[in-house]
């Protein structure tokens, strides 16, 4: 029964004034969905980061460290620092314990987009998230020379369909003076969005990367050496080097094995790398800003909850009156007290409510942008454990900065009398 009093006395109360209270709940409510936010796209890129490359054992490459593999094959950052031998490359083929090999060859764009050259082994074994394949959207695999397969967010900020025709550019950076302007690609296929880099690469075959450099051995066309796209089919289009190759070990226990044969190797020096300790590694290097930034937007709650404080503190001068006539009625001092703890607690509550609704929606709304700019899937869905643990802890933290004003109030009420001070 007291307790039901006490609620609907503070609920009376809240809405007395509510005009001053609203702007309170306001901050709050902006301050705890940006931290659900900043959580929220902390385990969204986790589970991308996560869900880039799944199923390939190693990726071989030229001898360099794991993380600056892993960021130019998989997530077209940054160059390589040497190219490894077609002749390597057959005898890592030939190696019984590898059950599958595919090639990666780079060192073009489109409009700022990588050219992987690779071949039909790509789009059969390369797997993400929960050990998903690839899909086709529109059209089919790359099947000639000089046909190209568009990765979803290529297709789409480009506005390509199947038989459109494209011109690459050579080097990597997103602004090149140089085009293969003589061998014009034809769009044979667009890959189904997959949230991963491979949304942001196109992908022709070896043979369609040694043709469009024919005569360009120097880095640059020249003169009198290069052909027509129909000379160079006449032409012998085996690579004499790739960037890199992914890896896939039926038999796991061998996969240790393998690597150290790799890295040993007499042929050239080479570096293969265990995908997924390379990401964790990216992930901790990648982790302790994302941290910092929750402590930061953590800071910011509690400074919305000390500004809540100082405004039920400021109102308790105007409240004496209020307090005079409770004590007035038999309200014992104890009942006074958790008004205060109560309105706080409501307060945090209803941020918190708002907090969700207002995330939900901003979530709906910035998941396209999200998925065109960045190229992050955003998805509503339901909080994890972590989440709501997060979003309980506002109002339970709410009610420990409320047994200031609760104490001021109890030790206050103690000798509250009808008459107003002097």
């Amino acid at each position: 029964m007291k307790i039901k009093l006490a609620l609907s006395l503070a609920l009376a109360s809240l809405w007395h004034r509510k005009g001053v209270l609203a702007l309170v709940t306001l901050t709050l409510t902006l301050s705890v969905s940006l931290l659900l936010g900043v959580q929220y796209l902390r385990q969204e890129v986790r589970q991308s980061f996560t869900s880039t490359i799944a199923g390939t054992d190693l990726i071989v490459g030229a001898r360099s460290g794991p993380l600056n593999l892993l960021l130019y094959t998989v997530f077209h950052i940054g160059d390589a620092t040497n190219n490894i031998r077609w002749s390597t490359y057959q005898s890592l083929k030939e190696d019984p314990r590898i059950d599958w090999l595919v090639p990666i060859s780079l060192g073009d764009n489109y409009r700022g987009y990588r050219v992987v050259g690779t071949d039909p082994g790509f789009y059969r074994h390369f797997r993400f998230g929960n050990d998903r394949p690839l899909q086709m959207q529109q059209g089919q695999w790359f099947d000639g020379v000089f046909e190209v397969v568009m990765g979803a967010e290529v297709a789409r900020r480009m506005q390509h369909q199947v038989g459109d025709k494209i011109t690459l550019s050579h080097g990597t950076g997103r602004i090149s003076f140089l085009d293969h302007g003589d061998h014009p690609f034809t769009v044979s296929g667009i890959l189904a969005p997959t949230g991963t880099p491979v949304d942001r690469a196109v992908y022709i075959s070896l043979e369609g990367m040694e043709a469009i450099h024919i005569g360009w051995e120097t880095g640059a066309p020249m003169p009198g050496r290069t052909v027509s796209s129909e000379q160079a089919l006449q032409r012998d289009l085996t690579p004499k080097s790739i960037t890199a190759a992914l890896v896939g070990i039926e038999r796991r226990v061998l996969t240790f094995q393998v690597q150290r044969a790799i890295n040993t190797s007499s042929q050239e020096p080479l570096s293969a790398i265990l995908p997924g300790v390379a990401l964790s590694e990216l992930w901790r290097l990648l982790g302790q800003f994302e941290r910092a930034l929750l402590a930061i937007t953590v800071f910011v709650v509690i400074t919305s909850l000390v500004g809540l404080v100082a405004v039920l503190l400021t109102l308790q001068a105007q409240r004496r009156r209020e307090i005079a006539v409770l004590r007035a009625t038999g309200a014992s001092p104890g009942l006074i007290a958790s008004l205060y703890a109560l309105e706080c607690t409501l307060l945090a509550v209803t941020a918190c409510g708002l907090a969700l609704l207002l995330g939900a929606t901003g979530i709906a709304l910035a998941s396209p942008w999200l998925l065109d700019t960045w190229g992050l899937h955003v998805a509503l869905r339901p909080l994890t454990p972590d989440e709501w643990k997060i979003l309980a802890g506002v109002p339970v933290a709410a009610l420990l900065v409320s047994l200031l004003p609760a104490w001021r109030a109890y030790r206050g009420s103690l000798h509250q009398g009808l008459t107003p001070p002097g």
